[in-house]
């Protein structure tokens, strides 16, 4: 049978300042532990701690500028652009235009706090 899923549930952010994730599908949302879907909306300047995730995150940029930095390098990834972060390597998200940035973020399996693995807050 399906499931509409009628609203998404608001659920807290990390960073350095207030970021909007609205999960769809997920954990909280829907009990789905396979995957989640959220739209995310980040304010300009935005910055979330390094994360090593036990999860694929495939993230596609609506609006604004997405920065996404790893360990090989800065990419900006830019409002009709999407990226894949594979799990197990570390990664950081932050939106540095001053517009923000809106996008849509799936992981694989669904996202949980208890396997994003966030660097240590300083």
């Amino acid at each position: 049978m399906a499931t509409h899923i009628r609203k998404p549930t608001v659920i807290e952010a990390a960073g350095n300042k207030p970021k909007l994730i609205e999960e769809f599908i997920g954990r909280v949302n829907s009990q789905t532990d396979s995957v989640s879907i959220a739209r995310m909306k980040s304010p300009g300047g935005w910055v979330e701690p390094g994360q090593t995730p036990a999860f694929d995150e495939y993230t596609v940029v609506l609006a604004g500028t997405l920065r996404v930095t790893t360990k090989s390098g800065v990419i900006d990834v830019h409002a009709g652009q999407a990226i894949i972060a594979p799990k197990n390597e570390w990664v950081q998200y932050s939106s540095p235009e001053a517009s923000g940035a809106e996008y849509i973020a799936v992981c694989l399996p669904g996202f949980s706090p208890d396997t994003v693995h966030r660097d240590d807050s300083k």
